[in-house]
């Protein structure tokens, strides 16, 4: 009650009694905190920037999977350094969620909600995740996220994904594709960046997003961020029927 009466004091009250400082920091106390779900890649990129235009919560930090054994990003195949120079360039802390190779989804649940727990102690209430369309996918984080008393955002959901991968390269997003799945993306995409060409040889199957796992990638500059992550396309590799293309400093 206290912070509502300041917040409506503070939309109402005499001009000048309050400095823009003070503002930005009672503006700041009426929005709850949350992590971001960063896999690396554009979408988790594209939801902060909306988040940051939308002022809705309070990004506290970065939440990203870690196989341990690798130091990489699960999935994405992505160098934990490079992943550091993303948090740090955002200015975000980074809490990782470590799990063994193979995983089982006991094993993953675990160390999630280790993580989750220990941030909702720290006042985080919400986890933003960039999914758009899987609903199996949505109601499962809702389940997990509910069964330890936070909840799930989700800001670009329902958006069309074609005009959705048109807004990122337009907006400046620039990002390389990390991981293919051979069966699904030609295998010569492996390394390339995201962009209009990409987009245009993707088979007709394939979501322009790869938001059924087709593909993955690393995002290293954008609005979001306030320089770029100077990297490379290095060695392309094939593991457990994936394409993974390490990407290294430049």
């Amino acid at each position: 009650m206290m912070l509502s009466r300041q917040m409506n004091w503070l939309k109402t009250g005499p001009a000048g009694t309050i400095g823009s400082r003070q503002r930005e920091e009672l503006e700041q106390m009426s929005r709850p905190k949350a992590l971001l779900a960063w896999s690396s890649g554009k979408d988790s990129a594209w939801a902060l920037e909306v988040l940051r235009d939308s002022g809705e919560v309070e990004v506290a930090g970065l939440l990203t999977t870690i196989t341990g054994p690798f130091d990489r990003v699960s999935m994405h195949g992505v160098r934990s350094e490079l992943l550091e120079a993303q948090a740090e360039r955002l200015g975000l802390p980074l809490r990782r969620i470590l799990i063994p190779h193979p995983c089982s989804n006991d094993a993953y649940e675990t160390a999630l909600r280790d993580v989750l727990l220990s941030a909702k102690s720290g006042g985080v209430s919400c986890v933003v995740h960039g999914d758009i369309f899987l609903g199996s996918v949505r109601a499962y984080r809702e389940e997990k996220l509910a069964s330890i008393g936070m909840s799930a955002l989700f800001p670009l959901w329902g958006r069309d994904t074609g005009e959705l991968a048109g807004e990122m390269i337009e907006g400046g997003l620039q990002a390389y594709v990390t991981c293919i799945d051979p069966r699904k993306v030609p295998r010569e995409l492996a390394g390339r960046l995201f962009d209009k060409e990409l987009l245009a040889a993707l088979p007709e199957h394939v979501d322009p997003l790869g938001e059924r796992g087709e593909f993955h990638t690393f995002a290293f500059d954008g609005p979001m961020f306030p320089a770029p992550i100077r990297v490379r396309p290095g060695q392309t590799v094939e593991r457990e029927g994936f394409l993974f293309t390490d990407l290294v400093s430049s």
